[in-house]
Formats: structure tokens, sequence, C-alpha cells
């Protein structure tokens, strides 16, 4: 018999990460059928809350902010912005599809701890389902804003559709890898969960979802308004306007500077960042888990 080399020995417990899930695509059909089945057990609608959420959340923004507070343009209110209720339903849609992910990653391993304690499977795939059920979710509120929006007259170009992948991609990097970083994390510390939903509360807010970025460089100047920028999740939400909203307008809509030249590639970075990051610390701190489970 020949003899087995320390580099061919592996930590018992520890795959390769995120390569294991391209080896494990079945498992993560299932995984996403399984959590699809279980959320919507016993649900009269099923699958069309994806459709009743937004559209609530929809109408109570666009009343408050739109009517209220005199965001849509109108002949009262010149200075609005046009076809608010596209501008704000286009950034809604993206930020659900973070918080949804990312909080249900966060929670993945510690909800599917009974699995984790008697079979070893690439750990890594709960998070990453958890993802994907919230891309399942996201598909059918992108059709009824498409749907908006061709009613509003949306004619996009190429470069307009394709800034709409950059944003969904820019969004979902950042909550694969803050998934990966925070589900491991709160299998020691269950405290990364209220941390987690505090993260949310903050990001619809520090994102122009419901308001117009040249309020904040209006209010903050050109120093603080960069800093504003960098956040991935304002830059994916106004890639969205971009794609969505920005078409629908008469061409006076003002969109940030160097979006593309600057800012995407930057959002691009930081995202694959977040996801070396996570995947870093998740390879650190899955060897325990069935233990701490």
């Amino acid at each position: 018999m020949s003899a087995i080399s320390p580099s061919e020995l592996t930590t018992p417990g520890l795959g390769s990460g995120l390569r294991d899930i391209r080896q494990s695509s079945f498992l993560l059909k299932l995984l996403v059928r399984k959590e699809l089945k279980v959320r919507y057990r016993g649900s009269v609608l099923g699958l069309l809350w994806s459709y009743v959420k937004p559209g609530v959340q929809f109408v109570v923004f666009y009343v408050a902010l739109g009517v209220f507070l005199g965001l849509e343009r109108s002949p009262r209110n010149p200075d609005g912005l046009a076809n608010y209720a596209v501008y704000l339903f286009s950034g809604i849609v993206l930020i659900n599809f973070f918080s949804e992910a990312l909080g249900n990653a966060a929670r993945s391993i510690v909800n599917n701890g009974n699995l984790i304690k008697k079979i070893y499977l690439p750990r890594e795939l709960f998070p990453v389902a958890s993802v994907w059920v919230s891309a399942v979710h996201f598909f059918p509120q992108l059709v009824v804003l498409v749907a908006g929006c061709v009613i509003a007259g949306w004619q996009p170009n190429f470069v307009q559709l394709l800034a709409a992948v950059a944003g969904f991609l820019i969004v979902g990097l950042l909550a694969t890898g803050l998934g990966l970083l925070f589900g491991a994390a709160n299998v020691y510390f269950r405290d990364s969960e209220n941390l987690v939903d505090m993260l949310l509360m903050v990001a619809t807010w520090a994102s122009p979802v419901m308001y117009a970025w040249t309020m904040v460089h209006e209010k903050l100047g050109p120093g603080w308004f960069a800093i504003y920028q960098a956040n991935p999740i304002t830059i994916g939400v106004e890639l969205f306007h971009y794609a969505f909203w920005f078409p629908t307008t008469d061409g006076s809509a003002a969109m940030p500077p160097d979006l593309f030249s600057l800012w995407l590639p930057f959002g691009l970075a930081v995202a694959l960042a977040v996801v070396t990051l996570g995947q870093f610390t998740f390879r650190r701190l899955e060897g325990r888990f069935a233990q701490e489970l």
C-alpha cells in the first residue's frame, strides 16, 4: 500500500467552499424546493404572496411619500419625480430581494441544524439556497415592474437592460457574501440575527429607493455624497432606476455622475470582496457547526 501524503488529507467537516455548489447542483435544487414547500405549507395564496406583500408595501409608500410628501411630479409640484410610481417600485423590488435573501441566509444554518448534525453536505448550500429562493420571489415582482414600465412608455436600449443585470448581480453577490458571513456567525452568536435585522432596516433608507439621490447630494455635498454612493446597494438601486425608470421619463431626469465609469465596477469589486470575506469566515467556522448546533 502506498503512503498517503499530508497534502491529500482534509479536515473532517470541511469542503471546498463555494466550488462544491457547482458539483452539488442537484442538492441545491432540492433545498430550494424544500424551502418553498415549507414556507407555503398551509398557505391559501402560496406564491401569490410574492405579489401581495410588495404591492401593499408599494401602495403605503406611494401614498405616504408620493402623495402626502409631494415626491410625485404634478401640476402643483413640478419639481417632483416624473413617474414616481415606477421609480419607487423599481427600488422596492430590488431592496426586497436583498432583505429576504440576507435575512433568510443569515438564519439558514441554524434553521437547518437538525440536517447538519445528521449528515455531511456542503454547508454553503444553505445560504446559497436561501438566496435562490429569494430570486424565485423576485422574478414575479420583476414581471409586474416590467408591465408597469411598458404602460408608462418603457423603451429601453441594450445598455439599460445590461444595467438591470449588473444591478441584480451586485446585490445578489452582496447578499450571498453577507449571508455566508452572518450565517456562520449566527451559529456561535445568536445576536447576529438582530444585527442583520438592524442592517436591513438601515439598508432600506440608506439607498435612494423612496427619494432622489439629488436630495442627498444637496444636503451632504460632493464629499459625503461619494461615501453615500459607495454603498453597493445604492449602486444597484440606481442601476435599476436607470434600466426601468429613466427610459419612462422625458430624458430630463438626472442620474448620478460616473455611474458606469466608476460606481458600477466599484460596486462589483466590493460585492466580490464581500463574497470572498464571507467564504473565508464561513470556512474558518464551519468545522464546529455540528457541535455548536
